[in-house]
């Protein structure tokens, strides 16, 4: 019985395991120029969790899809702030 358990457990895809991920959208200020957008993707992609980004620079979005396990909004707003571009969650 214990194996046939372990074998079920273990053909579980990972995906089942892991939360939902979710999606933000920030508003991003001083992003005035064509490679400020690369910079704002980039401190967001390092972020643990994050598995995607698209930033609109004619919107000054940045709209983020993560794990809440691992990211949270606070942590995804001070990485864009960490890197010159300070950030909220647009509501």
């Amino acid at each position: 019985m214990r194996i046939l358990l372990v074998t079920l457990l273990a053909s579980l895809p990972l995906a089942a395991l892991a939360a939902t991920p979710k999606t933000v959208t920030l508003a991003v200020q001083n992003m005035t120029c064509a490679l400020c957008p690369i910079t704002v993707k980039k401190s967001l992609e390092k972020v643990t969790g994050v598995s995607a980004v698209q930033v609109d620079f004619d919107r000054k979005t940045a709209t983020v899809t993560y794990d809440p396990d691992k990211a949270q909004p606070k942590t995804l707003t001070e990485a864009t702030t960490n890197a010159g571009y300070p950030s909220t969650v647009r509501k």
